[in-house]
């Protein structure tokens, strides 16, 4: 895997990104999820295909995540598609991108589509979660809960063995960019790949995404016995035969 690189996008702001530089060629442009970073399976799968296949490639640690700098409890969803924006124009400039979400990330995707619009020619969401912040965090604290991220403007939410610092700002935030409800108009391919056994993240949220665009080539994978990161090696072939069919498709 080629060694990860550093771009300085504010005075006091490094982000760190991984790609493969084309000149003039298709892009993937890969979005990790919340809390996540790139040290995981799937960006080196992904990494790996651009190579093989002599595509383009970015894939970036949004700040206060992995390696890039700055707080996790200062960032937000509008903080983060911004600095995805600034490196696709950086590195990727006028290529064409196929978008790869992951949890989050298509959240981040669907914003990136909504900005760069004709340079976007697909999109692949694997265990979508756009707008989760607010339906699958906020609606779900109890009473006490909500009380006391008003009050002090963070709560640390227990998952499995794993504490996460919430904000109420990063709440607050979600809000400004609510995306389901909006109509896509732009001819390209899209898939979701979700895990029929996502325990994070319902299968719905796939269908929302798929019901945004209006015009596109639109498919929906349920990846049976999948969980939420789908990140084994028979789930990761999976992925990457989706990705393949995108890239040879039409739009």
């Amino acid at each position: 895997m080629a060694k990860f690189s550093y771009l300085k996008i504010t005075k006091n702001k490094k982000i760190r990104y991984l790609k493969i530089f084309q000149k003039k060629n298709l892009y993937l442009v890969f979005l990790h999820g919340f809390m996540s970073d790139l040290e995981g399976k799937k960006p080196k799968v992904f990494f790996n295909f651009a190579k093989r296949n002599k595509l383009g490639f970015l894939a970036l640690e949004y700040s206060g995540h992995g390696k890039s700098s700055g707080k996790f409890i200062n960032g937000n969803i509008s903080k983060w598609s911004k600095e995805t924006s600034y490196l696709i124009k950086k590195i990727v400039k006028k290529n064409k991108i196929i978008l790869i979400g992951s949890s989050m990330g298509t959240w981040i995707s669907l914003n990136q589509i909504l900005k760069f619009k004709d340079q976007i020619s697909g999109l692949i969401g694997i265990g979508s979660a756009p707008e989760f912040l607010q339906y699958l965090m906020w609606k779900k604290f109890s009473k006490k809960m909500k009380k006391e991220i008003k009050k002090n403007g963070i709560i640390n939410l227990k998952h499995g063995d794993y504490e996460y610092p919430i904000t109420f700002q990063l709440i607050k935030d979600g809000r400004k960019n609510k995306v389901l409800h909006r109509k896509i108009h732009q001819k390209i391919n899209v898939t979701m790949v979700h895990g029929s056994k996502d325990k994070s993240v319902p299968v719905s949220y796939s269908k929302k995404v798929l019901n945004m665009f209006v015009n596109s080539k639109k498919k929906l994978v349920l990846v049976k016995n999948g969980d939420h990161s789908l990140s084994s090696p028979k789930w990761l072939e999976i992925l990457q035969k989706e990705l393949k069919l995108i890239i040879n498709q039409p739009v």
